[in-house]
């Protein structure tokens, strides 16, 4: 009997969170980030084709429904496995689902960018390659991962500290994702409350107003639409809620 009162009382918040974020759909009471006339125009910096789906969309989703202009750098095809042709090809396909503008995606397939959990990028390089795509497209905002980087892969943590390095030398404002614990990041939209909660100052907390495009965008990906990667998507929080980070050299 326990552990039916237990199971009812998860789906009952389970219910209230997904309600929550129904709720910001509809009565249009957005988090403040970016929330002015001014359009802006802002460069998500990704390590690998997945890494919008499985990680941004609320982000994504938030920035599209105010009509910021999103261009999206990946800075690897994901061609760890020898897939990255498909994989350039179906991060494309992704895009189109998320209703960002396809010439405005860029992916990279350098000799010395290459995925890879030990591949280690160098920061300076990195820094060079976002500089180049800054100036390209008159980039005033970046958005990427943490030096956590969510996962752990070294990738991820690389963007950041290649960002941090382009930073020092450019007034442009930049925005990291924060990795939150092992219990948190697998709640699903429960973590949405502890997100608001941690939402003060410099850091904005970001509901997805459509999880379910999570879910198509990363279908796209179909060579790495594993079982497991489908139970992710389910019960990870990025699905749900993104909480940005104002990177301060």
């Amino acid at each position: 009997m326990a552990w039916l009162m237990f199971l009812g009382s998860i789906f009952v918040l389970w219910v209230a969170s997904l309600l929550k974020i129904i709720h910001v759909t509809y009565t249009g009471s957005k988090s403040g980030f970016l929330k002015s006339d001014d359009h802006r125009n802002v460069l998500l910096v990704i390590a690998h084709p997945d890494d919008e789906s499985m990680f941004f969309t609320p982000t994504i989703n938030y920035l599209i429904s105010l009509g910021h202009n999103l261009h999206i750098l990946c800075l690897s095809n994901g061609n760890a496995d020898g897939l990255g042709d498909t994989r350039n090809r179906e991060l494309y396909q992704a895009c189109a689902v998320l209703k960002i503008p396809l010439n405005q995606v860029k992916v990279l397939d350098h000799p010395d960018l290459q995925d890879g959990f030990g591949n280690v990028w160098n920061r300076d390089l990195v820094a060079k390659v976002i500089k180049e795509d800054v100036v390209s497209h008159a980039i005033d905002l970046i958005i990427t991962f943490d030096n956590y980087g969510v996962s752990g892969h070294c990738n991820h943590r690389d963007l950041n500290h290649g960002i941090r390095r382009f930073l020092n030398d450019t007034s442009v404002e930049a925005w990291e994702l924060v990795s939150t614990n092992m219990l948190r990041k697998y709640s699903g939209p429960f973590d949405i409350w502890l997100s608001h909660l941690s939402a003060r100052g410099e850091t904005h907390c970001l509901l997805n107003e459509k999880p379910f495009k999570t879910y198509l965008a990363m279908a796209q990906h179909s060579s790495q639409w594993l079982w497991f990667r489908k139970l992710f998507v389910f019960f990870s929080s990025y699905s749900y809620v993104n909480v940005l980070k104002k990177i301060n050299n």
